[in-house]
């Protein structure tokens, strides 16, 4: 295996097709059946892997063309979690999501029969018959879900109280690191709004509001995400991509990453990190001086995945060499900021806008690291 993260690299989503938009509007309203969805989204698939490679990209990701959502999805196929109705959705700036949210109804569990497994079979097949790129699939990281269950929504029946399930999560993710890598996976990421989110006062504040004790929650994370990747197999590549908010083109949470980087890059054992630098919103590069010497890479997000217009190379490699002040050049690679489309809905870009941007970032990356 290649070392992973590659220089350059995708977080992984990719915005959704006209055909397979309009395939997923019939299914939902029944005049199409779940083989011919199938269908239709494998051919997305195939033709989405075609095109990564054209870009110039060693990985090959399904783009999430078999979600809505960037978490519900897996999330409420977990055994004892639903995704419920709320009054509300998710505020980012100027839109609201969707009014969705979680419930914890059970006992939490990752099931052999959890559809992401055969998700992911299908996307290894695929790129085996297609361009042989390293697949990466992607799931929502288990501290999104501590971090945005709201009051009241966890059963009685199933735990007293949010600490209780904080056990039970953890076998579930590292049964689902089992099970994926049993499939084949050797390339895995979190997406992981929490820690964006602890970088924020008025996003903490409403964590506390939703009744989270937020004093020393990086380390209570740390030492969470720890217990799940202690249980993994040595060539099992576990990244995560922390995000500030991705829907529409908009976001949620500002704030540098300086109050969670020790914990973060230093103490949880992540393989890689993408995080996201395409606005001043994300702070300078110091906090990348908690990432300790070795094989880790933190991956740069430094081109936007919210606008269409391609940013000027030599801006983008005078960044990397900023940012090469405080982390090693050699542990350090590049992609876009987030994925082009975290929801069904996507980004305010167009196809041809989002190719050029994933081949910006092929380019700089040649560039710089050969």
């Amino acid at each position: 295996m290649p070392t992973l993260p590659f220089r350059a690299d995708v977080v992984g989503s990719f915005l959704r097709p006209p055909e397979l938009a309009a395939a997923r509007e019939r299914f939902a309203s029944g005049a199409l059946d779940a083989d011919g969805l199938r269908a239709v989204e494998d051919a997305a698939i195939r033709e989405l892997m075609l095109s990564e490679a054209e870009a110039g990209l060693q990985v090959a990701t399904d783009g999430e063309f078999r979600r809505a959502w960037w978490h519900f999805d897996f999330f409420g196929l977990l055994d004892g979690v639903e995704v419920v109705e709320l009054d509300h959705g998710i505020q980012f700036q100027g839109v609201q999501t969707k009014p969705r949210g979680l419930e914890v109804s059970g006992r939490i569990g990752f099931g052999d029969d959890h559809p992401f497994l055969e998700h992911f079979r299908s996307l290894k097949a695929l790129v085996e018959s297609t361009t042989g790129a390293v697949p990466k699939f992607t799931i929502p990281a288990p501290t999104v879900l501590d971090f945005r269950l709201e009051p009241g929504h966890i059963a009685p029946s199933a735990y007293g109280g949010r600490d209780d399930l904080v056990d039970d999560l953890v076998g579930a993710y590292r049964d689902a690191l089992r099970a994926f890598y049993d499939a084949g996976a050797r390339y895995l990421q979190f997406d992981d709004t929490a820690w964006a989110y602890l970088c924020s006062e008025a996003e903490l504040a409403k964590a506390r509001d939703r009744g989270i004790e937020t004093h020393g929650i990086a380390e209570r994370y740390s030492a969470m995400l720890n217990r799940i990747l202690d249980g993994k197999p040595e060539d099992l590549t576990v990244t995560t991509h922390v995000c500030r908010g991705n829907f529409r083109s908009t976001w949620i949470s500002s704030g540098g990453y300086e109050p969670v980087a020790e914990q973060l890059l230093g103490n949880t054992r992540f393989d890689g990190y993408f995080l996201e630098y395409d606005s001043e919103r994300a702070g300078g590069f110091e906090p990348l001086r908690f990432l300790p010497e070795g094989d880790k890479r933190v991956v740069l997000g430094l081109i936007t995945s919210k606008t269409g217009a391609l940013e000027d190379p030599d801006v983008i490699k005078r960044r990397i060499d900023q940012a090469a002040e405080f982390a090693p050049l050699d542990q350090l690679a590049l992609s876009p900021q987030c994925g082009f489309a975290s929801t069904e809905e996507g980004n305010l870009l167009t196809r041809e806008e989002q190719w050029a941007k994933v081949r910006e970032v092929v380019d700089i990356a040649a560039d710089v690291w050969g």
